[in-house]
């Protein structure tokens, strides 16, 4: 079974505001060498979700786990997000389409976040 990854971010005019998820592809293409790992936007940018699906199963993905890099599940990943796989899965449906949880949700990201928050307030961690 060969795997593939899409880190599925939101997506803004501004180019420049994908200039941190690209850092966080490079950083797991680094981590996670031999898995295809793509980054795909729900709107305003490029490449779409459909497009990543389409270019990795063409390239022999078998189950595509979609990650979310949004900071909590609010409506897009409630209502579209689940039909948009819902369609790849009529689309291709030898291919198994996996849905992960918004990665701002994980511990380990709160907890970065909250990291972060304190050293650019230039406050000390406890």
């Amino acid at each position: 079974m060969a795997t593939a990854l899409i880190l599925f971010a939101h997506g803004a005019r501004d180019p420049e505001w994908a200039n941190p998820m690209r850092r966080v592809q490079a950083a797991v293409r680094q981590r996670a060498a031999g898995i295809p790992v793509e980054l795909a936007f729900l709107e305003f940018m490029a490449p779409t979700l459909p497009d990543c699906a389409a270019a990795l199963v063409a390239g022999g993905a078998d189950k595509v786990v979609v990650m979310p890099m949004f900071i909590a599940r609010g409506g897009h990943l409630k209502n579209e997000v689940p039909a948009m796989l819902a369609t790849l899965g009529s689309t291709y449906p030898a291919v198994e389409f996996v849905l992960g949880g918004a990665v701002g949700e994980n511990e380990m990201v709160v907890q970065a976040m909250a990291d972060a928050a304190l050293v650019s307030a230039g406050m000390e961690l406890a």
